[in-house]
């Protein structure tokens, strides 16, 4: 038998702020200073009596007891924030847990603040009052992304989704990644800020979908900003960034040829394991993952930009230095 709770009586729209905790008795001088400060204050006393209010009523945010009877108010909090529909509500504990790790529990499960009972109501109605502000921000910069039609996905350390704009979501059903995904590919976040990926590339001259670490945005949090570009387009700045060393652009070029390391390893007098260290900069270089997407680099550069001279892809400490020498072997492999 489900419970069934009034709705606030809310004209004014006055902020509303859900109270979770199994002694609300205990809190009194809270809820008067609340109240006092135009806030609706609305109670539920354990975790599933405030998910059930959730479904029904969505507050500006939730001051949530750890100890509870039924689930704990770290669960509870991990349900909250599971939830794409709530996720976005700032928790903030209040609890007399004080040991650093359930401190460390109520951030990791989603927490914006930690307060240790016996509370100070003042104290508790700032720190209220600032993580209001920036939640009002946060749902601001999420309204201006979606306006001018940006790709941005929201991840936390762990490369778990927070948020994700209405553009990124469409170009992640059209490349045929999941949207409704709470993960995404380490390699997409777990390199330097700046750091450029192109994670899908289809044909030479079809579009690809590229990936920029914008780096943190907000508390444990990292911006991600995915774009769709056509490959000939993205020539210019990717190869003239890359910075390859000559030997690298030999290596590229057997590459897209076909050959294996070894054969490269047997054209070049070099080991296979160094060539594919070569492969590992390269990659690197160019913001690719695969051999495939290296060769599509490389085929669009011969094609849609054959006349760009070979030396320009250079390191500028290479820029000079005259070409590698190819063994007689490279020599027949050509012929044939």
């Amino acid at each position: 038998m489900s419970m069934t709770y009034p709705l606030p009586d809310n004209p004014e729209g006055r902020l509303i702020v859900l109270v979770v905790d199994d002694v609300p008795a205990s809190l009194g001088a809270l809820y008067e200073t609340l109240e006092a400060a135009g806030y609706i204050v609305l109670v539920a006393c354990d975790g599933y009596t405030a998910l059930q209010r959730l479904a029904r009523v969505m507050p500006d945010a939730i001051l949530l007891d750890a100890m509870m009877p039924g689930i704990s108010g770290f669960d509870t909090c991990r349900r909250i924030k599971a939830d794409p529909a709530t996720r976005h509500l700032p928790v903030i504990f209040m609890t007399g847990l004080s040991e650093t790790a359930h401190v460390l529990e109520g951030f990791a499960c989603g927490g914006v603040d930690y307060v240790v009972k016996p509370v100070d109501a003042s104290e508790v109605l700032a720190r209220l009052h600032t993580h209001l502000g920036n939640a009002r921000a946060f749902q601001s910069a999420q309204v201006a992304i979606n306006a001018y039609g940006l790709g941005v996905i929201m991840i936390n350390d762990e490369g778990i989704v927070s948020w994700k704009s209405s553009y990124a979501i469409e170009l992640l059903m059209h490349y045929g990644i999941e949207p409704e995904s709470t993960t995404i590919p380490s390699a997409w976040w777990s390199k330097e800020p700046g750091t450029v990926t192109i994670s899908i590339t289809d044909q030479p001259t079809a579009r690809s979908l590229v990936v920029r670490n914008m780096g943190a945005a907000g508390v444990n949090e990292t911006m991600l900003l995915i774009e769709s570009k056509n490959s000939l387009d993205m020539l210019p700045d990717r190869l003239a960034s890359a910075a390859l060393t000559p030997r690298e652009i030999e290596v590229l070029s057997w590459l897209a040829k076909g050959k294996t390391n070894r054969d490269i390893g047997d054209i070049l007098d070099r080991s296979p394991r160094t060539v594919n260290k070569h492969l590992e900069h390269i990659f690197e270089k160019l913001g690719v993952e695969t051999r495939s997407a290296a060769v599509n680099v490389w085929s669009c550069l011969r094609g849609g930009a054959a006349d760009m001279p070979i030396e320009t892809l250079y390191s500028p400490n290479h820029r000079n230095t005259p070409r590698p020498a190819i063994r007689p072997l490279a020599k027949q492999a050509v012929n044939k």
